[in-house]
């Protein structure tokens, strides 16, 4: 017989969160338009008055991923479409236990011809102990424009926080017209303060963020970001091949990491602002 104080020691079954987005706009006599939008969990989207391009903004209901939850992103952009696909807010990844899976986050983008796209959510930050399996596959026609930036957090340096441990996988893979263009691959188990204390990873530097920009100009935009970078505060080098441009940037703190960041997007987007809610 088995009491109820026995009970207390059994591990506990957590409540998680699932959800799922389904985005897609199509250009309608020029305009880009809603086609299709599905939200289901807490995942949802919302759509602020466009000044020129579309704009999705994503938020998650849950308030934060903890280990275990689900979450799926499907997002399209038809021929000569223009869309932004940004976050309301910066996204929290919370401690896991061991025996606890990770959470998983999954989003493809798929950007048709003459189509633009851009995937600008704001920053994602790991708490000590935090278990991620995240992916990003964006699929490019042979005549698409995409701007991408994914920039990630290692603890809140005003909280004084420092990551120890994680669990980390973190896939970015880019394919134009079905030719793999890029395969970029972060994985942190275990111990992850020396391997992020070592120059070839962060050099200790806490916020780090990938630039990822794929178009046929994308070469003649490196000597513009170069010299925008030389009054920026973060250390930032890029490189260009096959008409793909792909920028690593390093900081002490997430507001020096964001300087260089709006700097770079403001060369890279022609001058258009960052979305507004990277403001809010």
């Amino acid at each position: 017989m088995t009491s109820a104080a026995a009970s207390l020691y059994e591990p506990r079954a957590l409540q998680r969160a699932k959800g799922e987005l389904v985005v897609t706009w199509r250009d309608r006599d020029g305009t880009t338009a809603l086609a299709d939008l599905r939200q289901d969990g807490c995942l949802k989207a919302r759509f602020p008055r466009p000044t020129g391009w579309a704009e999705a903004v994503m938020l998650n209901s849950s308030g934060g991923v903890v280990a275990g939850d689900q979450l799926r992103l499907r997002l399209e952009v038809g021929a000569n479409a223009k869309a932004t696909f940004t976050a309301q807010a910066a996204e929290r990844f919370y401690r896991a236990r061991p025996q606890d899976a990770p959470a998983t986050v999954h989003t493809t983008l798929s950007v048709a011809e003459g189509a633009s796209a851009e995937w600008l959510p704001q920053e994602t930050i790991l708490f000590d102990h935090a278990a991620l399996t995240r992916t990003l596959a964006v699929d490019l026609a042979e005549s698409s424009w995409f701007l991408g930036v994914e920039t990630l957090i290692f603890g809140r340096a005003l909280m004084g926080e420092t990551v120890h441990h994680l669990r980390l996988r973190d896939t970015i893979t880019i394919r134009r017209a079905g030719k793999l263009e890029l395969h970029d691959a972060i994985r942190l188990e275990g111990e992850a303060a020396p391997i992020l204390a070592h120059r070839a990873a962060t050099g200790g530097a806490i916020a780090t963020a990938t630039i990822i920009h794929a178009a046929p100009n994308a070469a003649s935009m490196l000597a513009p970001l170069r010299a925008a970078w030389e009054q920026t505060p973060a250390e930032a080098a890029a490189s260009t091949w096959n008409n793909l441009l792909v920028a690593r940037l390093v900081a002490p703190d997430s507001a020096t990491l964001r300087t260089s960041i709006v700097a770079a997007l403001s060369v890279l987007r022609e001058g258009r602002p960052v979305p507004r809610v990277w403001s809010c």
